[in-house]
């Protein structure tokens, strides 16, 4: 019914910026909020940001004043504008979007990988 598709990974320096697009299609109206999660290599799944129809957004502590959330609703796009990339920063990240039927639909994901 919703189909996620991400884009933009790929491999950047410590300190540098790569901006995620998460492209929605399908019912797009059943569309609640939009989320972007990573999972590194041996992790569990972590909720990196939010942003909801109302425009709130939220961040997990390590990435806030790094990472910015934003969608354009014209393109049913949701970004992560992610900026002074750490080491740490690099997983799979996958959009996410929470569904009125209280389902979720899930992107294929797309690797960053933040390295010197």
């Amino acid at each position: 019914q919703v189909q996620l598709v991400e884009s933009g990974g790929g491999l950047v320096q410590p300190g540098g910026s790569l901006r995620l697009s998460c492209a929605a299609s399908g019912s797009i109206f059943s569309i609640n909020a939009m989320n972007w999660y990573r999972q590194a290599p041996g992790e569990e799944r972590e909720w990196v940001a939010t942003i909801t129809s109302g425009g709130y957004t939220a961040y997990v502590d390590s990435v806030k004043g790094r990472f910015t959330i934003s969608r354009d609703n014209a393109k049913n796009t949701v970004y992560l504008q992610m900026n002074s990339l750490k080491p740490e920063d690099t997983a799979v990240y996958y959009c996410n979007a929470n569904l009125r039927s209280r389902d979720n639909a899930w992107g294929q994901g797309t690797q960053v990988t933040v390295s010197s």
